[in-house]
């Protein structure tokens, strides 16, 4: 047995005890317990800190899911569910949505360059060959 697995996994057992626990998470903890145990503990740290809101921290969590780098649906639905719960309302969901799909703009900003430089030279190479 290694030392990781010597060591326990208490925040997982924790979360797996209240029902928090999410079964994709299931490869990475057998796999890596303890790694697992201090990254749930790490990204679990805004909802034990008290620093944010609820409400801040469920629309943040909206935001990281929806964003175009991770797009994971269900935890969209977990935490917009939390967030109405909280009594953040539809319009306060709808602007993170909208800033979070503003992360995508960045594929216009490196393709919107390129074809107008494509555009162009095919222009000037057809008016050369004309």
């Amino acid at each position: 047995m290694t030392e990781a697995a010597d060591a326990g996994t208490p925040f997982i057992d924790r979360m797996r005890e209240r029902g928090e626990w999410n079964p994709l998470w299931d490869g990475l903890a057998q796999l890596d317990p303890q790694w697992t145990d201090d990254y749930l503990r790490t990204v679990t740290q805004p909802w034990r800190s008290g620093v944010l809101s609820p409400k801040v921290i469920e629309l943040l969590c909206i935001a990281v899911d929806a964003a175009c780098t991770h797009m994971y649906g269900p935890g969209v639905r977990r935490h917009i569910r939390a967030a109405l719960d909280l009594g953040v309302t539809a319009e306060e969901i709808l602007e993170v949505l909208k800033l979070a799909s503003v992360v995508g703009i960045h594929s216009c900003n490196v393709g919107a360059p390129i074809l107008m430089e494509e555009l162009d030279a095919r222009e000037r190479g057809g008016a050369a060959s004309t």
